[in-house]
């Protein structure tokens, strides 16, 4: 289960270099992207269909301090867009690393191929 220190952990060595998102979260008083920083912690690549709502509801059950646009947010005001996160939902993400049709494998095997074609 992705818990609370996995995500410090994570914002303590995530970098962004663009724009912020909508959505964010302040971690030791840093401002992150809500989406990229769940999907740092969890071990997924950015291609993963978790949504920024999502990571939003796993940020706020982990007891962080989410914003909207910079302004705080509190569960009751947006419970209606969020999807309740549950350890199923949890371990889909690190599921999709696993095994012949894992994300992974299919990112690494583009590269093999690619690379093969740039060798001919």
């Amino acid at each position: 289960m992705l818990t609370k220190q996995d995500i410090s952990t994570a914002a303590k060595s995530f970098r962004w270099n663009r724009q912020l998102p909508k959505w964010t979260v302040m971690v030791d008083g840093r401002e992150l992207p809500a989406r990229p920083l769940i999907l740092e912690a969890a071990g997924v690549p950015p291609n993963d269909p978790t949504n920024s709502h999502q990571a939003v509801a796993i940020l706020q059950d982990r007891g962080f301090d989410v914003r909207y646009e910079g302004k705080p947010v509190h569960r009751e005001d947006n419970d209606h867009l969020l999807e309740p996160v549950t350890d199923e939902f949890i371990r889909s993400l690190r599921g999709c690393l696993k095994g012949e049709d894992s994300l992974v494998e299919a990112r690494e095997r583009e590269h093999r191929i690619e690379k093969d074609r740039m060798a001919r």
